[in-house]
C-alpha cells in the first residue's frame, strides 16, 4: 500500500497575518450560525463583533455591558473547526487583572485571538492592559485597536504615539478602524513592526489594493451584520410591494443543518 503524505498542518492564527500580499480577511460573525456559514465559505479564522453582540440582547456597544454575552458566545464558538478571535471592546474593565483574567477565560474556551480597543482613553493604561494579558496568557493574540480615526480626529502623532505604546506593551497585531486614505494606511505599515489591521470600508480602497499597501489583516467588524439586517429589511419591503425579494436565501434545511453541526460540537465536547 502506497503511503499517503502527511496532512499539511493547520496555520496559526498569527501565521495567518504573515503572508505576503495575501492580508487576512477576517469576517466578523455575531451567532453560531453565521459564523458556520462563514465557516463553510472556506474563511480559516472568524471573529465577533461587539455590536452585533451588543444589539442581540438590546445593549449598547462600547459600554462594558456585555461581558457574560461575549464569553457565552466565545465558550459557544470556540469549540469549532476554524480559529477564533473575540472582539472584547476594552476588556470590560479599566484593571489590567481583570481584563487578563477574561482573556484567561477566552482562552480556555478556545478562542486563539482578542481585539482590545482604547476608546481615546489613556495610552498607558491599555497598554497596561495588553501587557497583562500576553503575561497571563501568552499564545493569545492580541490585536490593539486605537480609536484616533474611528472617533478622533485622526491625529498622526497621537495615531504613532499610541501605537509605539502598544507594540511595546507587547501587542501581537495593530488595529487602527476609519483610516481609509491609501497614503496614511501605507506610512503606518512602515511605522509599525507588528502587522496593522483596518477595518474593511465599501468606500475606502478594495481588499487588493490594501495588499499592495501591505496591510496584514483586513476585518470586516459589524458590515455583516448591519448588511444581514438591511437584506431582511429589503426583503420585506419587495414583499410589501408584490415582488419577490432578491439576493440569497439559503434553505430551511442548510440553516438547520448548521443548528445540527453545533448539538453536535456540543455533545462531542460533554462527552470529552
Amino acid at each position: 500500500m502506497t503511503a499517503q503524505p502527511a496532512p499539511a498542518p493547520a496555520p496559526s492564527f498569527a501565521g495567518l497575518h504573515h503572508r505576503p500580499g495575501e492580508p487576512l480577511l477576517l469576517p466578523n460573525a455575531w451567532d453560531h450560525a453565521s459564523a458556520a456559514a462563514l465557516a463553510a465559505r472556506g474563511f480559516p479564522a472568524i471573529a465577533t463583533t461587539s455590536l452585533a453582540v451588543a444589539a442581540a440582547v438590546g445593549l449598547p456597544d462600547g459600554a462594558a455591558a456585555t461581558r457574560e454575552h461575549t464569553v457565552r458566545l466565545a465558550l459557544t464558538l470556540g469549540s469549532e473547526p476554524y480559529l477564533l478571535s473575540v472582539d472584547a471592546e476594552d476588556g470590560f474593565s479599566d484593571d489590567p487583572d481583570e481584563v487578563a483574567e477574561l482573556a484567561r477565560q477566552l482562552w480556555a474556551v478556545g478562542a486563539v485571538g482578542i481585539n482590545l480597543e482604547d476608546g481615546l482613553g489613556p495610552a498607558e493604561r491599555h497598554a497596561a492592559k495588553i501587557a497583562a494579558v500576553k503575561a497571563a496568557v501568552p499564545g493569545l493574540f492580541v490585536n490593539a485597536r486605537t480609536d484616533t480615526y474611528w472617533s478622533g480626529d485622526g491625529d498622526a502623532a497621537d495615531t504613532l504615539r499610541r501605537l509605539d505604546a502598544y507594540q511595546e506593551a507587547g501587542a501581537d497585531g495593530v488595529f487602527v478602524p476609519g483610516l481609509t486614505d491609501p497614503e496614511r494606511i501605507a506610512a503606518l505599515v512602515r511605522h509599525t513592526a507588528v502587522p496593522l489591521n483596518v477595518l474593511y470600508s465599501p468606500t475606502g480602497p478594495a481588499l487588493a489594493r490594501l495588499a499592495d499597501l501591505g496591510v496584514r489583516r483586513v476585518s470586516l467588524g459589524s458590515l455583516l451584520y448591519r448588511r444581514a439586517l438591511g437584506a431582511a429589511l429589503d426583503a420585506l419591503a419587495d414583499i410589501a410591494a408584490g415582488r419577490a425579494p432578491a439576493g440569497t436565501t439559503p434553505s430551511y434545511a442548510e440553516v438547520g443543518a448548521l443548528g445540527r453541526s453545533a448539538s453536535a460540537s456540543a455533545s462531542a465536547n460533554s462527552s470529552g
